[in-house]
C-alpha cells in the first residue's frame, strides 16, 4: 500500500486529509526509550510501563482509535508487536503510563488485545545487546465504533481490519538501546 509523509503524519491511501492529527508521548519526549519503558525479563532490567501517550486534531468523522507500539527492528523476520489497545472511544485523547498493565487505567470499552509475547497488555522494549531499535507509537483514527475483531485478535489481524477503516495516521518514534 503506498503511503505519504506530511507535516510528520503518516496518511494511509485513501484516507481522509488530517495535516494536524498529532500524537505525543512525554516517555518518548527525549528520543530514547525510558528505562521504565523496558521489559523485565529476557536479560532487561525495566519497570514495563507502558508509555504515556497522547494525541489530538482527530479528523472529522473518528469514531474511535487504535494506538499500537511496535518494534520493526525486532529479530524475528517480521519486527515485534509490544502493545495493541483497540476500540478506543472517539472521546478520548490519552492513555496514561501504565495502562498497559492496568485496564482500569483505559478509557471505558477499550480492550487490549494479545501482543507478540501472546498474552494481553504492555510488554516492553528489550532489544538484544548491542543493537538499537526503532520503537514506533501509532494512533489510528477510524470511521468505526468498534473494531470488528474478536478480542484475542493478532496484531496482523488489528492491523489489517484497521487499515481498512483508517482516517489519519500519526506516528511518533524513540530509540531504544541497552
Amino acid at each position: 500500500m503506498a503511503t505519504a509523509v506530511f507535516a510528520g503524519v503518516s496518511m494511509v491511501a485513501g484516507a481522509a486529509f488530517a495535516a494536524d492529527f498529532t500524537v505525543t508521548s512525554s516517555d518518548f519526549a527525549s528520543g530514547k526509550v525510558e528505562q521504565a519503558q523496558f521489559w523485565n525479563a529476557m536479560g532487561c532490567t525495566g519497570g514495563n510501563i507502558s508509555p504515556e501517550i497522547s494525541w489530538s486534531n482527530a479528523p472529522e468523522g473518528t469514531k474511535s482509535f487504535v494506538v499500537t507500539l511496535y518494534d520493526k527492528d525486532a529479530p524475528t523476520g517480521s519486527g515485534w508487536w509490544h502493545w495493541v489497545v483497540v476500540n478506543i472511544p472517539a472521546s478520548a485523547t490519552s492513555l496514561p503510563a501504565g495502562a498497559g498493565s492496568d485496564a482500569g487505567k483505559l478509557p471505558e470499552g477499550a480492550i487490549m488485545t494479545p501482543t507478540d509475547t501472546g498474552a494481553a497488555g504492555y510488554g516492553g522494549a528489550c532489544p538484544p545487546d548491542g543493537t538499537e531499535h526503532d520503537y514506533t507509537i501509532t494512533v489510528k483514527a477510524l470511521g468505526v465504533d468498534k473494531l470488528p475483531v474478536p478480542d484475542d485478535a493478532t496484531p496482523a489481524l488489528v492491523g489489517f481490519v484497521s487499515n481498512m477503516n483508517t482516517l489519519a495516521v500519526a506516528t511518533i518514534s524513540a530509540k531504544g538501546s541497552r
